[in-house]
């Protein structure tokens, strides 16, 4: 396998047992390894981690549905460009609702007829988090205690925190999309000063 980043990756061969385990599996379901996967197996005790904290958002009693997961992962990663994770988590949004008008719309979705009220509520509040330059503002955190319960905007807060490292992760190694979800989203929004791709 060619390098993917601007770091080397290690030949799977070379990491340790249970992130070879790993790999072995996601080459069984999506026919290659995944590039994060080996860049996070570099550092395996953080890869524990960040498995162990993405099984936690996917645990059958989350409070959070699972379409609302993967939306809210799919914008976080269009707001930081990563498009690994916009590939990955649109294609989870597809499997779990099929959800083709709201990938397409998601760049636009405060002024989208596919949205819900309380998916804005997520949307604005997971926006208002990722962005750094601001605090969440008041009228977000009323709008968001309407639609969740104290409990969920915690865990929602996480989740939100999870898909910040994730994507910051891969867009800081430029690891790339793998091609994973055959339909492809509006693009990221752009930054000031940044170029458009």
């Amino acid at each position: 396998m060619s390098e993917i980043s601007w770091l080397k990756h290690k030949q799977v061969q070379e990491y340790p047992w249970w992130v070879r385990l790993l790999l072995r599996g996601q080459i069984k379901k999506y026919g290659t390894p995944l590039f994060p996967t080996l860049y996070w197996g570099r550092a395996p005790t953080a890869l524990l981690i960040f498995t162990l904290f993405f099984k936690f958002f996917e645990r059958r009693k989350s409070p959070l549905e699972p379409a609302l997961r993967s939306l809210i992962m799919v914008r976080i990663s269009q707001v930081n460009w990563c498009s690994f994770c916009v590939d990955m988590n649109s294609l989870f949004l597809l499997e779990r609702a099929n959800a083709i008008h709201k990938l397409e719309d998601l760049h636009n979705w405060q002024n989208s007829s596919h949205f819900d009220d309380k998916e804005k509520a997520a949307l604005a509040f997971a926006e208002a988090v990722t962005r750094p330059d601001q605090s969440v503002p008041i009228d977000v955190r009323e709008n968001i205690k309407q639609f969740f319960s104290e409990d969920e905007i915690v865990e929602l807060t996480a989740l939100i925190g999870y898909q910040n490292l994730s994507s910051k992760f891969n867009y800081a190694l430029s690891i790339p999309a793998q091609g994973l979800c055959e339909f492809k989203t509006a693009p990221p929004p752009i930054r000031d000063g940044e170029p458009q791709v």
